[in-house]
C-alpha cells in the first residue's frame, strides 16, 4: 500500500494538465480517478482495522488501570504490573493517564495519517472530478484570445 508520501509524490507529477495536447490529459482522467479511488479503499481499510485495534487497546488499558487484568495478562501484553507505579490515582483522574500512554499515542497517531491520508485522496478524487471543466475552460479561453 502506498504511504502519504508516496501518493504526495505520485499527485506532485500528476495533476498538471498537458497544456499542449488537451485531449490526452482529459482522457488520463478516469485512469488516474481509478488509481485513487483504489488508494482511497486501502486507506478506508486501514482505518477501519486501526480504529478496531485501537478500541481494544482502550479497553485493556482501561482493564489495567482498574486493576482487572491478571498477572498472567498483563505479562503476555508486556506492560508493567502496577501502571501507575504505587501512586493512588482518582477514577476522574484516568483520561490523563490515557491520553500520555505511549502505546494509546502511537496507535492514536497511525489512526490520524490513516485519516489525514484519506482527506488528501479524497481531493485528489474531487479534483479530477472537475479537471473536465478546468480543460474546457482552457480551451475557452484560448477560442477568446484567438478572438472566436
Amino acid at each position: 500500500m502506498k504511504s502519504l508520501e508516496s501518493i504526495k509524490s505520485e499527485w506532485t507529477e500528476e495533476c498538471s494538465i498537458n497544456d499542449i495536447e488537451l485531449d490526452v490529459s482529459s482522457l488520463d482522467v478516469p485512469r488516474l480517478h481509478a488509481k485513487y479511488s483504489e488508494y482511497l479503499t486501502d486507506w478506508k481499510l486501514v482505518e477501519k482495522k486501526l480504529n478496531l485495534k485501537y478500541k481494544e487497546l482502550l479497553k485493556n488499558k482501561w482493564l489495567w488501570f482498574n486493576g482487572k487484568l491478571s498477572q498472567s495478562e498483563i505479562e503476555d501484553l508486556g506492560w508493567d504490573y502496577d501502571p501507575f507505579n504505587g501512586l493512588k490515582i482518582m477514577k476522574g483522574d484516568f483520561n490523563y493517564f490515557f491520553e500520555s500512554d505511549k502505546d494509546l499515542q502511537i496507535m492514536k497517531n497511525k489512526l490520524d495519517i490513516a485519516k489525514i491520508t484519506i482527506e488528501y485522496i479524497s481531493e485528489i478524487i474531487d479534483m479530477l472530478k472537475w479537471r473536465h471543466q478546468t480543460i474546457k475552460n482552457i480551451i475557452e479561453w484560448r477560442k477568446f484570445m484567438a478572438g472566436a
